[in-house]
């Protein structure tokens, strides 16, 4: 029972989707490398790099978040704050309370992530679109359905073809770390 889940673990992983806007890319190996490339480009520009999904989507944001700023020397910013979303969520609907603070703080060349296991979240759809309005590049990482509405929507998409939450979760956390510890093994530490 443990190494089946574990399996199952290693076969979403290897299975894994890559896309650069809805074209596919040539595997695992491709799709990490276009991913290091978007994130070296916001570092290189001075750009900030800004996280957001919703349950253990937010938590993979948050730790994402200070994992870029501090191994990966570089701006990012959640858009996780209590105050701020229950402001935003009360105020505009809890649609928009990612699309409203992207509306505020969002520039041209930023990079905005979205992590949603359903690709469904219409908070997370619209947080996409207002980074879109802003000129900003997208990296999407999403599960279950292949018809999910954030699948196609960046510029980068990841997608994982299983529909169990811990191990989508585990998957995207994973390709994340990935990153950003390649580019910790380039650049080295923050000191």
């Amino acid at each position: 029972m443990h190494t089946e889940y574990l399996n199952q673990f290693i076969d979403a992983l290897k299975n894994c989707e890559f896309y650069k806007g809805s074209e596919q890319l040539n595997g695992y190996s491709e799709g990490i490398q276009a991913m290091l490339d978007a994130f070296t480009e916001v570092k290189k520009s001075g750009r900030t790099a800004y996280f957001v999904g919703n349950g253990g989507s937010a938590a993979i944001a948050s730790h994402m978040t200070s994992d870029f700023k501090k191994n990966g020397n570089m701006k990012t910013g959640a858009l996780l704050d209590a105050s701020v979303v229950t402001c935003f969520g009360n105020d505009f609907g809890y649609e928009y309370m990612y699309s409203k603070q992207l509306e505020q703080i969002g520039s041209e060349g930023d990079l905005l992530i979205a992590i949603s296991s359903s690709g469904n979240s219409m908070n997370i759809v619209n947080a996409i679109a207002e980074a879109r309005n802003k000129k900003m590049n997208v990296i999407t990482l999403s599960g279950f359905k292949p018809d999910n509405k954030i699948k196609g929507m960046g510029d980068i998409n990841v997608y994982v073809a299983l529909e169990q939450y811990g191990i989508v979760e585990s998957v995207h956390v994973t390709i994340l770390q990935q990153v950003v510890d390649a580019i910790l093994e380039r650049d080295g530490a923050f000191r």
